[in-house]
């Protein structure tokens, strides 16, 4: 059995691979116990050892190991908002970040429902208003928002996914940067939609949240 350092060393490497976590930007978090295991600052994921590792409690206080993140706050807000998830994945993959400049599909996600995988791995996605990267608002944003997400974009700024775990999270993020470029891809022309019908089937069988109404479509 790994470490939680270990899953977090390989998730680094999976997501450099993926080409979604452009040089040092991006940060990954674990949850085991009551303590999250998170990338430290500034840290190459594609290169990770345990010293850029650093562990926190879910209030936020450091334990052991590297500087965390400047974007801590963020990760904790999303195990708060979905405390059965046990890894967050924050990137700034281009076509997520592209995305998050536009004005969002309605305002439940950001991305309409163009292809099933998206509303099977991810789920709505709304727009979280920006603020300063490390600004703790931007997880008072996110938190206040009453909808239930796995996923967000961040505006101006990237995106945002938990699952319950790295693999999962991993997986929704590589999903979203997807969901992203199909979505930028199709801007500005007359798209088809998943009929409503099979979105809320999809959702309901994969376990995602999806309560997206047509009346708030943008």
């Amino acid at each position: 059995m790994t470490s939680p350092i270990d899953d977090l060393i390989a998730a680094g490497a999976r997501v450099a691979t993926a080409g979604i976590s452009p040089g040092s930007s991006g940060n990954v978090s674990t949850l085991a116990g009551d303590l999250v295991y998170m990338t430290g600052t500034g840290t190459d994921m594609g290169r990770l050892s345990p010293d850029d590792v650093a562990v926190v409690t879910l209030a936020g206080d450091v334990v052991r190991g590297a500087n965390p993140s400047k974007e801590l706050a963020l990760h904790l807000a999303f195990y708060a908002k979905n405390p059965a998830h046990r890894a967050v994945v924050h990137l700034h993959s281009p076509f997520a970040v592209a995305a998050s400049c536009l004005e969002p599909w309605s305002d439940t996600s950001a991305i309409p429902p163009l292809t099933p995988y998206f509303v099977m791995r991810v789920g709505q996605s709304p727009l979280i208003p920006f603020r300063a990267p490390g600004d703790p608002d931007l997880a008072a944003q996110l938190l206040a928002l009453p909808l239930p997400f796995h996923g967000a974009l961040l505006a101006n700024h990237g995106q945002i996914v938990s699952a319950d775990t790295l693999d999962a999270a991993i997986e929704a993020a590589i999903e979203l940067e997807e969901a992203s470029r199909i979505a930028l891809l199709t801007d500005g022309r007359q798209r088809r939609l998943l009929p409503p019908a099979d979105v809320r089937a999809l959702a309901d069988r994969w376990g995602t949240p999806w309560t997206a109404d047509a009346a708030l479509v943008r």
